[in-house]
Order: C-alpha cells, then structure tokens, then sequence
C-alpha cells in the first residue's frame, strides 16, 4: 500500500428514498454492499483502508458496525447535517490535517453508492494526476443521457477531449440545476469522483458557500476556486467505464444496478471459458473454472469457489463458502452451503447439501437433506469417498459415512457408517388386503361420476 495516497468516502446517505431501515451505502449490488464494491476497489488501487475516511450520517449503528467487522482500521466521521457533498467532505478537515502531515499528498474522494469505480480508472487518473501537477483531477466519463449529471466546461484551448489523457483544463462543474440550456447539451459529466491536492483541499473546504439555487456546500466549487487560486491546473481524466457514474436514489434504480452488476460478472467468466445460459446471478467475488456450465436461474453467492468443468443448475444454490471442485455436478433445486464437495461428485437433483465435507466420486440422489441444525448449534457432516447415498437419505449431523458406503433409500442416518458398508433404516412394510377403505373410496368415486354425467 502506498502512504502517500488517502481516501474520503461519502457514505453519509440514509435510506428512506429506498424505503429501509439500511444506510444507503448498504443496500446490495450482486450480494455485496455498495460500500463495499467502492471499498474493495480502492484497496485493489492501493489505498490502505488506515488511510482512508468514511463519512457517516447519523443513526449509522449498522454502517459502523459492519466498517468494524469488514473493515476496521477505516477512520469514520460524522455529518449530522446533510448540505451537499462539499459539507460532507469538511467533517473530514482533521483527517486531511494528519494526512498532510503524514505525508499524505493527494486524496480521492467518492461516493459510497456508485459501486462500479473500479481501480485501473483510479490508477489511471492517479497517474494523469501527478504527471500533469494537477491541483485537481475529476474523474469525467461521457453519457449519451446526461440528465442529471454536473456537466464539465472545459478550456477553449489545449489539446483533444476524446482521450482520457487530455491536455484541456478544466473551467468549472456546474450542476444540473445551475446549468444553462447550452450547458445541458454537454456530455461531458462529473462522476462523482476526484483526486485533491490534499493541502489544497484542506485550505479550500472553508471557502465554499451555499450560493446556488440548491443552498448546498458543492465540493465541485473547489474546481472554480483552485483554478482562481491554486497556480496548478485543475485537469480531468475521462474514464472508459462510463458506469462509474451510476448510483440509485430508489429501488427502482437498485434493480438496474443489479441488472448491470450480474452482466458485468456474467461477461467476466465468460471471457475465462464459463459458459452461462440464461440469467444467472452470480456474487462478484465467486471464482468459477473454465469449462464449467452455468444453467439458467442458478444462485452463486458470496465466498464461493466452482472447479473446472462442472455443471450447475438449473435452479441451484450455491451459498457462502462453498467450494466445488473439479468436475461436481450440482443439479436442479439443490441448495449447497458451506460445504465442500470433492472432484467428480454428484448432487443430481432436489437435494440439500450444508455444513458438509464431501469427498470424490461421491453420488447423491434424489432428495437427499444434511440434517444440520438442532435449533441451537450446526454440525457438520462427513462423506467419504465413493459414498452413494441413496435417494431420500436424511443425514442426521454430526455423522460420517464411510468410503464406499452406501445408505438405502429412505434411510435416516444418525450413526457413523463404516467403509464398505450399507446403511439401511426402515420399518416394516406391512400390507393389508381388501382394506375396507378402498371399498368406501371406490363407491364414494362412482357416485360422483353418476352426479356428472346427470348434469
């Protein structure tokens, strides 16, 4: 990690407009928080999370609580009124003071609820950033429907727009709400992210003001002030990924998000050889091998691990921390969870797989359950090599078969079965001839097929 590099995060969002009781920042894309999309990224970009700030609103008992478990050496701050992006980033005058004097140079700052940043765009404008002395760099991308969107006036003179490295500076940011109809033909459009000269910044932030039809503190003011001010040119770096600019204000937009989210990972292991048919949803953090088959409305969650030529779905789950290896088939309606499950095994179909250490070559078949949960604790359950357990095996944990056992159908399993052995647990068949019941069921039929054909 670099020390010279810092972060300010705007998390600060509640999450009424989504109507929950969530921060905004929290609310899912592909299973994952928003935060923790931006989060990642900035870490992957080189950013140590000591040297990063998240801005929180009030009422943030859930955002701090999971910075604590995720990421616990991210500094947090408070915003107890929300008056625009320029007030969020003040709250964090102290951190930009101690990061000055740590050596800090420059700072990004982002939103937490635009979680498709991703860390070559920050790199690369971290590059564009020093290279050219700039005071400020905004991360600009090109829209085809800008609405909404602060657009970016560029200088008359300099060099081409159409790279991401240009030579133009940059004027001024003027929000959607303070543009002209001429400026709203720009589609040009600020991100919602920067780097800052950290000093500049720090010495800037008390300059802002609320004169603008928003009555807000715009931290794209700064841009305005440090090309009156700084001395150093105030430059733009315009990603290719024009998703950077994306957020949601409702579900609505949550939904788009997710769309988006399960095409990008889609996309992704497809350029590595998975073949995915249909809509899949798919955790951005799951490792899928090569050769392996992805069948429609399959479920892949977060922590999880598909070896190479598998097959999976239709209608599977994958849940957290499991692990496929090579060859597994996992098949329609069936749930794995926290399990592992050897090369070349076999959970065909209708089945439930959890907290369970399943070895190769093993054969599961229909309607099989790992019985887990007692209602207080979970236990785990053990299948060794070349079991086969049969159809409507009910596992009862902790238990472990034996390799190259085999469980009758419609067994329940609650002690531990040797190597090479069957495990059978029925009670007796017992058949009942002429049962007077039948004789009352078939006249009970009769009768009402004589109603019908009266009608």
């Amino acid at each position: 990690m670099q020390t010279n590099k810092s972060c300010i995060i705007l998390a600060a969002g509640d999450g009424k407009r989504m109507k929950s009781a969530k921060p905004k920042v929290l609310l899912e894309v592909a299973f994952a928080p928003m935060l923790k999309w931006v989060l990642d990224a900035v870490v992957k970009a080189g950013i140590a999370p000591e040297h990063t700030a998240v801005i929180i609103g009030n009422e943030a008992e859930l955002l701090t609580n999971w910075l604590s478990k995720h990421y616990p050496d991210c500094k947090t701050f408070l915003q107890s009124e929300r008056l625009g992006t320029g007030h969020a980033v003040m709250q964090a005058r102290d951190f930009l003071k101690s990061r000055t004097q740590e050596g800090g140079d420059d700072v990004l700052v982002l939103c937490g609820d635009a979680p498709f940043i991703d860390s070559d765009t920050i790199e690369s404008s971290y590059t564009l950033h020093k290279s050219k002395g700039h005071s400020v760099t905004v991360i600009t991308a090109d829209l085809v429907h800008p609405k909404g969107y602060g657009r970016i006036l560029r200088s008359e003179s300099g060099g081409s727009v159409d790279s991401a490295i240009s030579t133009q500076t940059i004027q001024a940011i003027v929000e959607e709400k303070d543009c002209t109809p001429k400026q709203r033909l720009i589609t040009e459009v600020n991100s919602g992210a920067y780097w800052f000269d950290t000093r500049l910044l720090y010495v800037m932030l008390p300059k802002l003001t609320t004169a603008n039809k928003s009555s807000e503190y715009y931290l794209t003011d700064v841009v305005g002030l440090a090309n009156e001010t700084a001395g150093k040119p105030v430059g733009a770096f315009k990603s290719e990924n024009s998703y950077i600019t994306l957020g949601a204000n409702d579900r609505r937009g949550l939904r788009q998000l997710n769309n988006i989210a399960f095409d990008i990972i889609a996309d992704k292991h497809s350029d590595n050889g998975v073949e995915i048919i249909g809509e899949c949803y798919i955790a951005k953090d799951a490792v899928i091998g090569s050769d392996t088959t992805i069948l429609p409305n399959t479920v892949i969650r977060e922590n999880v691990t598909v070896g190479i030529g598998c097959s999976v779905g239709p209608f599977a789950h994958l849940r957290a921390n499991t692990v496929l290896g090579d060859y597994v088939k996992v098949g329609d309606f069936v749930e794995v969870k926290n399990a592992n499950i050897g090369d070349k095994s076999s959970i065909a179909h209708l089945s439930y797989v959890g907290d369970s250490d399943v070895g190769t070559g093993v054969n599961f078949g229909c309607g099989c359950v790992t019985v887990n949960y007692d209602g207080v604790n979970k236990y785990r359950t053990v299948v060794e090599d070349n079991a086969f357990i049969g159809c409507n095996t009910n596992l009862i944990a902790p238990v472990t078969i034996g390799e190259n056992s085999m469980t009758a159908a419609g067994s329940t399993v609650n002690k531990n079965v040797p190597p090479d052995s069957l495990a059978i647990e029925r009670a007796e068949l017992r058949v009942k001839q002429n049962w007077k019941l039948n004789t009352l069921r078939r006249a009970k039929n009769a009768m009402k097929g004589q109603g019908k054909k009266e009608q």
